[in-house]
């Protein structure tokens, strides 16, 4: 059964419509406090970080008031990458983390994201246990007063996510020598990402770094490369850097200004962490995978299997399998040594740790040529045209026409009110064919 208010990646909307109001936010408070609150008898601790989008202000404070009238101590942390936030729950022994954002969506749009006291994010079960929680009557999670929750504000969450990061390399790693663009996407890791790249000694050029609680990826950020690619090459630099609003995605640019996806990234990764015997059982990625990487991963003798699309299924579906990497196209990437879910400065690090010593970003990070692969995004006011005859129709008429020659794959954003139509193929006109077919059922 379909969840009612969490989608792939947490509760996610528009601001002051539907889910995302101050009054669903206390709502969802007290619930997910309830829940969590239940499941440790020592002292009752929430932790809540956010992104820099201007609703967090009316957002965080409903949230925080659900917290305490359940009973939970919340500690507020402010402006941090999601990874961040997970990490610091755990270290904290936090009963549960919250982050406050929409990711990679644009300013209008807001949500949230729940991590348990092991820094992972939630299962779909216990998801269905808190929206039972949202819906009852709130009287009998309300606690005596008490017993209410106190709410203290902490200014030091990102020296101390930058000192879990560092703590992961050798203590004489440095990038001295090394010129970087760094696009923060006016989001999450603007104070994080440059101050970690500068106290090891890299020259930044840094994008993004402004918010101002509207522009949080607009034009910038891993869902906007070009201005990335532009400032690559325009500053002679390495290599590129973007993440997206909550930086739990990361997207780079090559020395000569072309873009390396979340793909080629895990195919880079792979490869070194097998040769370091790093690797542990092989990699997940998920339906949107570009086949190119399954064949390369292949031919290099790494497993490799396929998750629904989401991080959250990649690290459910690693944690299954024993594995320790994992990632979408887009840019989460789990390095399941580190962190419990996508970490956009994490994995950078990883990246440059391999770069330091004066390899090319373009030598190290074109691992694989990619099968052309084309993703058009259609906009609905009901994602359930999905399931209607004429849409399953058009996608039955468009497979037939691929056949053996590529691949398609149709679903609904988990996060967008939008159907995505990704088809996969070396014939690139027969791939516009096929987008077309479906896309006229659809509108």
């Amino acid at each position: 059964m379909k969840n009612k208010y969490f989608g792939t990646d947490g509760i996610r909307g528009k601001v002051n419509q539907g889910n995302i109001t101050g009054e669903k936010f206390f709502k969802f408070g007290l619930a997910s406090g309830t829940y969590f609150k239940n499941q440790k008898k020592t002292k009752q601790i929430a932790v809540i970080a956010k992104d820099t989008r201007l609703s967090g202000y009316t957002l965080e404070p409903a949230l925080v008031s659900g917290l305490v009238s359940g009973g939970m101590h919340v500690f507020t942390l402010g402006p941090l990458p999601t990874n961040g936030l997970a990490m610091l729950t755990k270290y904290m022994k936090a009963n549960m983390g919250i982050m406050i954002t929409a990711s990679h969506n644009p300013y209008y749009d807001n949500g949230l994201k729940l991590f348990g006291p092991d820094g992972m994010k939630l299962s779909d079960k216990i998801e269905k246990k808190i929206e039972k929680l949202i819906d009852a009557k709130n009287t009998k999670q309300l606690t005596d007063p008490k017993l209410l929750g106190r709410v203290k504000r902490l200014e030091n969450g990102n020296e101390k996510y930058i000192k879990i990061l560092k703590s992961n390399f050798p203590k004489n790693f440095h990038l001295k020598g090394m010129k970087i663009v760094l696009d923060c996407a006016n989001g999450a890791s603007y104070k994080a990402a440059p101050k970690l790249l500068r106290d090891l000694g890299a020259k930044i050029i840094s994008i993004g770094i402004k918010p101002n609680g509207l522009n949080i990826n607009k034009k910038c950020g891993s869902t906007y490369p070009s201005k990335l690619k532009f400032a690559v090459k325009k500053y002679k630099a390495n290599v590129g850097i973007s993440f997206d609003g909550d930086a739990d995605r990361i997207i780079m640019c090559d020395e000569n200004g072309k873009i390396i996806d979340g793909d080629q990234i895990i195919a880079m990764l792979a490869r070194r962490w097998k040769s370091k015997k790093i690797l542990k059982g092989g990699v997940i990625g998920t339906l949107m995978s570009n086949f190119g990487l399954e064949k390369f991963l292949k031919n290099e003798k790494i497993r490799f299997y396929r998750s629904k699309v989401g991080d959250r299924y990649v690290k459910e579906k690693m944690k299954k399998c024993n594995f320790n990497l994992g990632g979408e196209q887009s840019g989460h990437i789990i390095l399941g040594k580190f962190a419990t879910t996508g970490d956009g400065l994490l994995v950078a690090l990883e990246v440059l740790f391999s770069l330091r010593k004066g390899i090319k970003a373009s030598k190290l990070l074109s691992v694989f040529t990619p099968v052309p692969q084309v993703l058009e995004n259609v906009t609905v006011k009901d994602k359930n045209v999905i399931n209607l005859s004429k849409t399953k129709n058009s996608i039955k008429v468009a497979t037939k026409l691929l056949g053996s020659k590529g691949r398609i794959l149709v679903r609904k954003s988990g996060t967008e009110p939008k159907i995505r139509i990704m088809v996969e193929s070396y014939d690139k006109h027969l791939i516009v064919k096929c987008i077309n077919i479906i896309k006229r059922s659809i509108n």
